[in-house]
């Protein structure tokens, strides 16, 4: 229907660009876990992606671009033009995937100037107040919990068909597959704010392809002989390549294709595609070679000129794109705010003249605390210093097979130089805490998930559905807040999360599978028999004897003083065996 009213409205003349605002409209469309390599156009020889080759051959295409390698800190760094490290978010769980509240992102920028803003998808910077998007400048959010579907602060068993989605706070269900109803979303805002004669921004993070790896099966199918996961892999990024395809033809039919700027990108190297093709690059995912966090971006805009192909082959990143906005389209900077990325609108418009050999640096923690040099890559355009020891020179010896540090004693010593003046100026903030804030109108009553626990080095959070049905993962942990107003509260602590609506005691039984791999809620779920709750607080400890085998949860009500602070619950078996409560919801009365 939708579809018919839009080209209703072409053949009156009605184009929705004729009554759109002359401001170009922004959309990035950036995919969970999809290489370089992962593309027809980049050479890959079973994958097909034949829409997405379409816009590689109309855009202006970064070869030499870098993110993060892994999802969390590269989406900080693009939405904030700040290094990871400096934004709080250096892993992907464990209270450090939480935006710091005062970074102002990319939402908050396009809507000073005058956009209507809109976020799809794969959030991962924070489930609560302060750090969600729609606290951080979007104006409609459609989004999954956590860093995936299914994760645990995910709504309770969705499985990427037929899930429910959380749409500006409150949970609705949805019928289909995951990536085909955040594409239908996006357009239907962008058709809104066409209507409304408003520019608009819009941020479209597909959770495919992401594992667990599940496909529609007509997309996994040409792919079986490569087995399930790749096939499955492989299937959801047809079917991102479908969706763009729609999304292509939506900007055509409504005469928004002119003056819209397309982005295509992705958050890290491959997940499930290197043993098929990688594009010569060493490694994948979470690694500090090439392969782990050099990802495509290719941009189109026909009024804008970037247009025709072309490769700009300098070395470009993730904090270059938020600062390239503001210059391109003459957006408010924000007072006070110093980026780590520069403009690269001189070489989008092929104008590379003069531009400086310079030096970037990315690296993945994913610890409680950074260490230096850990997996990391200090790079030129023609140098890699992995780890502040190894030396590739990327031009000749792309695969980084062959170490030229001995060689080249002199590069390595300053590029080390480099690296030291970059750590220095982040370390003094890697002890602060991104506390997730209790009290605030916005997020009252606040649900706290064990996702974000604060645990030690190396230690893993129960951070998907089928680890919280299990008990895997570290069994206790605890969550930095702030308590913002002083007052009383009501602290119920959860086995399972309300959605679920099940006793602490209760088993649950396993939930259906879909096609893949096998879904998270498959996974049968423990009930803890618990004879007593614990809770610490701000000083304060409380005590509550579990009497009845139907409680669903334990709440405490206590006077809290406002101020920093961590919170931390348990559930106590007559044996002694202790639980950490996976949830906790916060109420200020």
């Amino acid at each position: 229907m939708k579809t018919a009213a839009t080209s209703l409205l072409v053949v009156l003349g009605l184009t929705l660009a004729s009554i759109a605002a002359d401001k170009p409209n922004v959309i990035i469309v950036i995919t969970d876990d999809q290489g370089y390599g992962d593309l027809s156009c980049h050479g890959n020889p079973r994958l097909k992606t034949p829409n997405l080759d379409a816009l590689h051959k109309e855009s202006v295409r970064l070869t030499d671009y870098h993110v993060s390698p892994t999802c969390a800190p590269t989406r900080s760094a693009l939405m904030t033009g700040h290094f990871s490290n400096r934004t709080g978010v250096w892993h992907t769980i464990n209270g450090r995937s939480i935006l710091r509240q005062n970074e102002v992102t990319m939402a908050r920028v396009f809507k000073d100037g005058g956009y209507g803003t809109m976020m799809v998808g794969k959030w991962h910077l924070g489930d609560n107040y302060p750090s969600r998007p729609e606290d951080k400048g979007f104006d409609e959010v459609y989004r999954h919990g956590g860093g995936g579907v299914g994760q645990t602060p995910d709504y309770w068993d969705n499985a990427y068909f037929d899930g429910s989605y959380n749409h500006n706070g409150k949970a609705e269900p949805a019928k289909g597959f995951c990536t085909d109803v955040f594409f239908d979303h996006a357009m239907g805002f962008m058709k809104d704010q066409a209507a409304k004669k408003s520019p608009f921004f819009v941020y479209l993070c597909t959770n495919a392809p992401h594992g667990p790896n599940h496909s529609p099966e007509k997309f996994a199918d040409p792919y079986a002989d490569l087995g399930t996961a790749t096939a499955h892999f492989f299937g959801m990024i047809a079917n991102v390549d479908e969706n763009m395809g729609r999304l292509s033809a939506f900007l055509k039919e409504s005469g928004l294709e002119e003056n819209t700027i397309l982005i295509f990108t992705t958050d890290n190297g491959t997940a499930g595609g290197a043993k098929v093709f990688n594009a010569d690059m060493r490694a994948a995912k979470g690694s500090e070679y090439d392969g782990g966090h050099r990802v495509p971006f290719f941009i189109r805009w026909p009024a804008g000129g970037f247009t025709g192909g072309r490769d700009v082959d300098r070395l470009t990143a993730h904090v270059d794109i938020l600062p390239t906005f503001i210059d391109l389209l003459q957006l408010p900077a924000p007072a006070g705010v110093k980026f780590d990325g520069t403009s690269i609108v001189p070489l989008l418009k092929g104008k590379a003249e003069g531009w400086p050999d310079r030096v970037l640096v990315t690296d993945s923690q994913r610890i409680h605390t950074p260490v230096k040099w850990r997996k990391s890559s200090v790079m030129t355009d023609r140098w890699r210093l992995i780890n502040g020891k190894e030396l590739f020179d990327i031009e000749s010896d792309p695969g980084q097979k062959t170490d030229r540090a001995k060689d080249y004693p002199e590069i390595v010593e300053r590029l080390r130089k480099d690296y030291e003046t970059w750590w220095s100026s982040m370390e003094p903030s890697f002890s602060d805490d991104c506390e997730i804030t209790l009290g605030n109108d916005a997020d009252n009553p606040a649900t706290l998930t064990a996702h974000d626990w604060l645990l030690p080095d190396e230690k893993m959070s129960p951070w998907n559905h089928s680890a919280i049905r299990a008990e895997k993962g570290e069994s206790q942990g605890k969550w930095a807040v702030n308590v913002e107003q002083a007052g009383r509260y009501r602290i119920e602590l959860r086995r399972w999360p309300v959605e679920a609506n099940k006793p602490i005691a209760a088993n649950l039984p396993p939930g259906a599978d879909v096609p893949g791999v096998k879904a998270y809620r498959t996974t049968p779920g423990k009930g803890f028999l618990a004879t007593k709750a614990s809770l610490e607080i701000a000083g304060q400890k409380a005590e509550s004897k579990i009497t009845d085998p139907q409680a669903i949860g334990v709440s405490f009500e206590l006077d809290l003083p406002s101020g920093v602070t961590t919170l931390s619950g348990t559930f106590t078996a007559a044996d002694g065996t202790q639980l950490g409560a996976y949830y906790a919801v916060v109420k200020r009365l």
